[in-house]
């Protein structure tokens, strides 16, 4: 707070890397002079400066400005000045919102000394300054975009270099062998084509003492903070011996842009496709030639497998199918073996923890043999219904069409599947950001994807089917459809994947409920009782006793 008519103010100083290489007009140096004047001339005492060079004004989250935030909130200034409103910032929200309302409510003082800009004067030109500010960060965005844009399609090395590499003094666009660690590269290769795995390669390397790439940028090329020099280890990592073996950069190729700043005004990154990355070949000296990245592409990996492979792997048929009623997450298969005993060990179980829920979902647990056999009674119930019986259900469950249960059924599925879609998008994300780090490699990713772009292509088209209520005609027609489909059958004495997904849409599985008060089993044949909902395709979920007792023989 201002006493006294003391005036003790704060000199804000800001410079980003783009406006400090088009020269001095906006240096440090210069706005220090300009501020420093101003205070000379009207009697303001200059307590301290704050100094953020090198930070786009952006966004606010700037070491110095929240420092200087800090201090006024203790009351050691009462007022605040810049050379113009763009060295405050030039986000036109925030800036405003700091500039016309934050310091004025909390008294204090905050002057523009270019702009003329004083929070104790009328400021009438304030809003257009503020959006030209913004103009000029999406405009200088948009011309920075361009650049990097025309560097990467010519195929000039806009990046900080790899590994291996470093900028050519003659040509900061080319890259050139670096001679220290150059060999370190052709040293990871060859260990790789003559079979060393990546973990051994990387354990070779810490034992002869090799420098890694992080340790050896914080030591030896770029400028780190503190902080970020502190998480440099002095031992190599297998995942960054991987990401090496798998850079098309050491066969002297050009790959740039796999992703992009979500916002001009956010630091956060996503990835991009593959599709959109720009790739030149032959820009600069390779280190290895094709022969021996292919060599060590060949080896990369041998050691692992996919699971799915190997016949003594058990194979659920409810994979996308099966999910758990609390969380709505999909139910993993599970289990052990006990003395070659694989099928009685088996289960479906929630292994994802919601932390908004009141207790977690370890109880979600089903014997895969118990929902197997419980989903093919239920479907041969339905099989086994004569012609009438179906017309009679048909009927009845178009009469219950608009139902509030029905309703009510309806906008839980709708939020259940809402859910799930936000979630793939999520996985999505983060799948191609391990891959853009190397932690995951393409034919995986592009497997996992398209497994997940099937789930949500299903889902989106059921939402987009429960957006729109059913009448009682459509619903007797949907039933109709679904007895015309269950006429093909008789009876099914072994459900397989292809029957199951011809009739059923989604499984859901709840936690188990004991008798007598026991909230657990005290010894394996403990009797219980076990929501499971089957949705069948077309219409939905048909009996009403959700909730079955398993026979004893199946209890655990």
């Amino acid at each position: 707070m201002r006493t006294d008519n003391l005036s003790l103010a704060f000199a804000y100083l800001r410079l980003s890397i783009e406006e400090a290489n088009k020269g001095e007009s906006s240096s440090i140096t210069n706005q220090r002079a300009i501020v420093q004047n101003y205070c000379r001339q009207h009697g303001l005492t200059l307590v301290r400066e704050f100094v953020d060079d090198g930070y786009s004004g952006g966004n606010f989250d700037r070491p110095d400005f929240i420092e200087m935030m800090r201090q006024l909130d203790q009351g050691k200034a009462n007022t605040v000045i810049t050379k113009d409103l763009s060295r405050l910032g030039r986000d036109m929200r925030e800036s405003s919102y700091y500039a016309e309302q934050f310091f004025p409510e909390h008294g204090i003082r905050y002057i523009a000394i270019a702009d003329n800009f004083d929070t104790e004067q009328d400021n009438i030109m304030a809003p257009f300054q503020f959006a030209m500010n913004e103009v000029y960060l999406l405009d200088g965005s948009r011309k920075v975009k361009d650049v990097l844009r025309y560097k990467r399609e010519s195929g000039q090395y806009c990046a900080c270099p790899p590994y291996g590499y470093k900028k050519d003094p003659e040509d900061r666009n080319r890259l050139i062998p670096d001679e220290l660690t150059a060999p370190v590269v052709k040293r990871i290769f060859a260990q790789a084509a003559a079979g060393d795995s990546s973990r051994k390669i990387a354990m070779d390397l810490s034992d002869a003492g090799v420098i890694p790439p992080l340790k050896y940028r914080v030591l030896y090329r770029d400028q780190y903070s503190e902080k970020g020099a502190a998480r440099a280890s002095d031992l190599w990592n297998y995942t960054t011996v991987k990401r090496i073996l798998k850079n098309p950069v050491y066969l002297g190729h050009t790959l740039l842009g796999k992703s992009r700043k979500v916002s001009v005004k956010s630091k956060k990154k996503a990835p991009v496709p593959r599709e959109g990355w720009a790739i030149t070949e032959n820009t600069h000296t390779p280190l290895v030639t094709q022969n021996e990245f292919d060599m060590a592409h060949r080896n990369l990996g041998r050691g692992s497998s996919d699971y799915r492979a190997f016949d003594q792997v058990r194979k659920s048929i409810f994979s996308g199918v099966a999910y758990c009623s609390r969380c709505g997450h999909a139910l993993c298969s599970c289990g052990t073996v006990y003395k070659g005993e694989r099928e009685k060990y088996w289960y479906l179980a929630c292994v994802h923890q919601r932390q908004e829920l009141p207790e977690p979902c370890d109880g979600v647990r089903v014997k895969y043999s118990d929902l197997l056999e419980v989903v093919r009674r239920d479907l041969n119930s339905l099989l086994s219904l004569n012609d009438q019986q179906m017309e009679e259900i048909a009927r009845n469950a178009a009469a219950e069409s608009d139902s509030e249960e029905r309703q009510r059924a309806r906008k839980l599925r709708q939020e259940q599947a809402g859910a799930r879609m936000a979630t793939i998008d999520k996985i999505v994300t983060k799948l191609y950001t391990d891959n853009a780090e190397g932690k995951l490699d393409d034919d995986r990713l592009s497997r996992i994807v398209a497994d997940l772009e099937r789930e949500a292509a299903g889902l989106k088209a059921e939402l987009a089917e429960l957006s729109v209520p059913t009448t009682a005609d459509e619903t007797e027609a949907n039933y109709r459809r679904f007895f015309a489909l269950a006429r093909r059958y008789t009876h099914i004495d072994t459900l397989d994947r292809e029957t199951l997904l011809t009739f059923v849409e989604r499984i859901e599985v709840g936690p188990k409920v004991f008798s007598d008060g026991l909230t657990k089993a005290t010894h394996r044949n403990t009797p219980y009782r076990q929501s499971i909902r089957i949705f069948y395709k077309f219409i939905g979920e048909v009996s009403k006793e959700s909730v079955r007792e398993l026979p004893k023989a199946a209890c655990e």
